[in-house]
């Protein structure tokens, strides 16, 4: 059986830089009915493990340690006995909601991550936050890409620890790589491509 995707959304807070707003964050999950890949762990573990179902986790991946993606991480490790995975760099935003407590495996440029047969090669794209990370499943025609490209360009900059020449800079070096028929599974809001965000931003 080959992999799949599959989704749901989770609503709660996302709160930074003295600020809090109300959010709808995207839950995607990579496998087959045997094991699977949590992609980000927002606002519910509940609302994750409706995902999941029965089979077995084989981490938790983070796309970068806003308290909106990784709220419940710790907790969600907990109930499914799997490592949590984030990018060292962005150890000073975790520390922002998880002070007394630190993820297990560290993401890196290139690293592969195995599920269900499929690949998914973890790209560093900061510029959203420090430690941002893409996924990209060639098998599966697509790319998870947190909060660094949605539809409609790139993620939010305006805030702590983020950048836009350098959020730019990712996305044209190593988004813009990708085929323009890779589906873009954003963090929050609906899906695109990479080409139509390509036509939008420009090489």
């Amino acid at each position: 059986m080959t992999a799949r995707v599959d989704h749901a959304v989770s609503s709660g807070t996302f709160s930074l830089d003295g600020e809090t707003h109300q959010v709808d964050n995207n839950i995607w999950v990579i496998g087959d009915d045997q094991e699977c890949v949590v992609i980000d762990a927002p606002h519910s573990v509940d609302d994750i493990l409706a995902v999941v179902g029965d089979r077995k986790v084989k981490a938790i991946v983070c796309t970068h340690a806003h308290d909106d993606h990784v709220r419940v991480a710790p907790a969600l490790r907990e109930r499914v006995v799997a490592p949590i995975m984030l990018h060292p760099d962005d150890l000073p935003v975790w520390t922002l909601t998880h002070p007394d407590q630190l993820w297990d495996l560290d993401l890196a440029d290139e690293l592969i991550l195995e599920v269900a047969g499929t690949t998914l090669r973890v790209l560093h794209t900061p510029g959203h936050a420090p430690g941002a990370v893409c996924l990209y499943a060639e098998e599966l025609g697509c790319v998870f890409t947190g909060d660094t490209l949605f539809q409609g360009g790139p993620g939010a900059t305006g805030r702590s620890f983020s950048d836009r020449p350098t959020i730019e800079a990712s996305i044209r070096a190593k988004l813009f790589a990708l085929p323009d028929d890779t589906v873009v599974h954003t963090g929050h809001g609906d899906d695109t491509t990479i080409g139509a965000e390509r036509a939008l931003l420009g090489d």
